[in-house]
């Protein structure tokens, strides 16, 4: 049966658009995914860069306000960071909210080491993907 998931963090740049692509890449597209921030800030092209090292493309992805998909009732809802769950809008419906707290590596300071948490972060939610896939037998 086809799901419907949204991938929640602050400013949806980062570890939800990491989330949308790898749970589209693993299930091939069968289920209804997005992703969104409380504050969307664009898709950082760091995000884009490891990704693309893991074959994995965001084309086609955009930095959307979770607002946007009040209106949707959604089977699961995954915040991946404390300050996005703070703040989230009601939705509506009878849904699984799971927290996968990740800490943001745009916070980083300096280039290498910056480079490094985005992949570290990268890695953590591919497999947390794989492992929520297995789990509920999507």
């Amino acid at each position: 049966m086809k799901k419907n998931l949204i991938f929640i963090c602050t400013g949806n740049a980062v570890r939800s658009q990491m989330a949308h692509a790898y749970f589209n890449h693993f299930t091939n597209f069968r289920h209804d995914v997005v992703s969104a921030g409380v504050s969307p800030a664009g898709v950082h092209p760091m995000t884009q860069k490891v990704m693309h090292e893991d074959n994995i493309s965001l084309a086609g992805h955009s930095s959307n306000h979770v607002s946007e998909y009040l209106d949707i009732e959604f089977d699961y809802i995954i915040v991946l960071c404390e300050v996005a769950c703070l703040m989230l809008p009601k939705f509506k419906g009878n849904f699984q909210f799971l927290k996968w707290f990740l800490d943001d590596p745009i916070r980083i300071i300096g280039q290498k080491r910056k480079e490094n948490g985005f992949r570290m972060t990268r890695d953590i939610i591919k497999s947390k993907i794989l492992d929520f896939i297995d789990q509920e037998g999507l």
